[in-house]
């Protein structure tokens, strides 16, 4: 697959875009949050009886994609991996950004959970990866797109649709990808409101004019807009990268996992309902994906799972020697990384390693200063941060960035 062999790990090193445009154009990253969704949205139908259960069941059900061949079990059952994408350019989003000649998957998680359901792994692709990719059947067209050479992952989608994605990441991981969701871009303001607000935490202001990011320094409680600009934002954060903006993302959906499985929302009907429902209309599933009985066995698996146990991690890579714009995988910490996915060891991260993000620290008491509030923006909850140590056997892989669910990060501004 062209992997470098001898490079040095340099993760997130002078990957940086070149133009305003760019900026302009709305980023798919924002879909991170697709893979913690899929579990809101079993949870959902897990928790809504009768003629709100058929509905949801209906609209998935109509708007279900064949990945083209790629048959999933009957029973599912044991570990599973379902693969999130995040399409650029998809219909209906033109008002999000400036319109690319073609359709792109910017956005590419695998979710894998181990078979003892002890463990998963919520694993971000970057979206310029340099790999070779398969050749793709589109079971619309039924015509057969060639293999292709050392492509950015994001092409794919356009090869053949989310099956073709499917595909190129099954190639790239070894991994067997029976189940995929699309997201459109819209869903991700939706479900920020729906779960009635997603806690973040920024080292230093962010002021950040080309996604309209404006957050203070310290914990907020972001919704609508401000949520999509947080996710959104990369010259504010970190070194200014796209990999630098994937560490932001992890914080937001480990929070946003974090708030979901919580029992202020479980136990709300209102809130369950307004996420089954945003849910419903923000994801396109693959055939064997979109059943009821198939999300709740989903739910089953997942909901037991200490937030511990749960690792968001960065495909490790390295600057494109070709190109400094792109990446490449680093091959080594890859392999490593890979060899304990597909074999369920649990993944564990160096304790001070982080990516572009940092711990929370507990906030100075201030009871006389009033809340700031703006709008889509409001003050968090305060309180220290709760730690939670691994306890499974296994050690730490050096040079990975991510955290687990159980963390509490902040965004480590480009300022700071």
């Amino acid at each position: 697959m062209g992997r470098r062999l001898d490079a040095p790990v340099l993760a997130g090193e002078r990957h940086r875009a070149r133009s305003r445009r760019d900026d302009l154009r709305v980023p798919l990253a924002a879909l991170r949050i697709a893979g913690v969704v899929v579990i809101v949205l079993a949870i959902s139908a897990a928790s809504i009886a009768g003629i709100t259960a058929w509905r949801l069941s209906h609209e998935l059900a109509s708007r279900a994609v064949d990945l083209g061949g790629r048959a999933a079990p009957a029973a599912l059952s044991g570990g599973f991996d379902v693969l999130i994408v995040g399409v650029d350019n998809a219909p209906g989003q033109s008002s999000w950004g400036a319109a690319r000649q073609a359709t792109m998957n910017d956005v590419d998680i695998v979710v894998h959970i181990a078979a003892d359901h002890r463990s998963g792994v919520v694993l971000s692709i970057p979206r310029d990866l340099v790999i070779d990719q398969p050749a793709c059947p589109d079971p619309r067209s039924k015509q057969v797109a060639a293999a292709v050479q050392q492509m950015p992952l994001n092409t794919a989608f356009s090869r053949g649709g989310l099956g073709c994605v499917a595909r190129t990441v099954a190639h790239l991981t070894g991994l067997t990808i029976p189940y995929a969701a699309q997201f459109s871009f819209q869903g991700t303001v939706a479900m920020a409101d729906a779960v009635g607000g997603v806690p973040v935490c920024v080292d230093h202001a962010i002021h950040d004019p080309y996604s309209g990011l404006d957050l203070p320094a310290g914990r907020s409680v972001i919704t609508g807009r401000t949520a999509l600009a947080y996710l959104r934002n990369r010259h504010g954060v970190g070194d200014g990268s796209d990999l630098a903006r994937i560490s932001s993302q992890q914080a937001y959906m480990s929070a946003l996992m974090r708030k979901m499985t919580s029992s202020s929302t479980l136990t709300s009907p209102q809130r369950l309902y307004a996420l089954a429902s945003t849910a419903a209309t923000a994801v396109t599933l693959s055939t064997s994906m979109a059943r009821i009985d198939t999300l709740v066995s989903m739910l089953l698996a997942v909901k037991g799972i200490p937030t511990s146990q749960m690792v968001f991690v960065q495909f490790p890579t390295e600057p494109d020697p070709a190109n400094p714009n792109k990446v490449v995988p680093a091959a080594a910490l890859a392999s490593a990384l890979l060899h304990r996915v597909q074999t369920d060891q649990p993944v564990r991260l160096a304790a001070s390693t982080r990516g572009y993000s940092t711990t929370v620290k507990a906030p100075r008491s201030t009871p006389s200063a009033a809340p700031r509030s703006t709008q889509g923006s409001s003050a968090a909850p305060s309180g220290p941060a709760p730690t939670a140590s691994p306890k499974r056997a296994g050690s730490a892989l050096s040079g990975l960035n991510g955290q687990t669910a159980a963390q509490q990060t902040c965004s480590r501004s480009s300022s700071g």
